[in-house]
C-alpha cells in the first residue's frame, strides 16, 4: 500500500504498488488502485495491455490507423480489418514488383491513379528518374 505525494499534500486513497516482471525479466512497478486481483493477475492484465497498446502503435504506424471512425465492436474490427487487408495488398505490390518504394509511396502513387489504367500506377512505382543529381549540396 502507498500514499502518493508530500506530507502536507498528498492523494486522499490509498493506492496498491504491484511489482512484476516484463517478458524479458525486467522488472515492472506499477501503481493501481485495484485490491481485488493477486500481483500475478493484475502482471498478467498489464502484458495483456501492453500488447493490445504495441499493436495499434503499429497499426497507427504501418497500416495508417489515426482515427477510429466507429466506436461499436464491429466497427473497429472492420476498420482494423480493412486496414490490415490494405497493408498487405500494398506488401504484396511491392514484393512482386521487386521495388525499394516505401508503402506509403506506394499507397500515394495509387491514390493518384486510381481511376486510371493499373499499368500506369505499376510503371510509375517502377519509374527510375533519369536525374543523377543529389540534390542542392553545402559549400565546403
Amino acid at each position: 500500500m502507498v500514499v502518493i505525494g508530500s506530507a502536507q499534500k498528498h492523494m486522499e486513497n490509498v493506492l496498491r504498488l504491484v511489482e512484476t516482471v516484463d517478458t524479458e525479466g525486467n522488472p515492472i512497478r506499477i501503481i493501481t488502485n485495484r485490491f481485488d486481483l493477486s500481483a500475478e493477475e493484475f502482471g498478467e492484465i498489464y502484458r495483456f495491455r501492453w500488447a493490445i497498446e504495441t499493436f495499434f502503435k503499429w497499426m497507427k504506424q504501418h497500416a495508417k490507423i489515426t482515427v477510429l471512425y466507429g466506436t461499436s465492436d464491429q466497427a473497429v474490427e472492420n476498420q482494423v480489418f480493412l486496414a490490415l487487408i490494405k497493408y498487405c495488398l500494398l506488401l504484396l505490390v511491392k514484393l512482386e514488383q521487386k521495388t525499394n518504394q516505401s508503402l506509403l509511396q506506394i499507397s500515394r502513387w495509387l491514390k493518384v491513379y486510381l481511376w486510371q489504367h493499373s499499368l500506369d500506377w505499376i510503371s510509375r512505382i517502377n519509374f527510375k528518374s533519369k536525374r543523377t543529381s543529389r540534390g542542392r549540396q553545402k559549400r565546403r
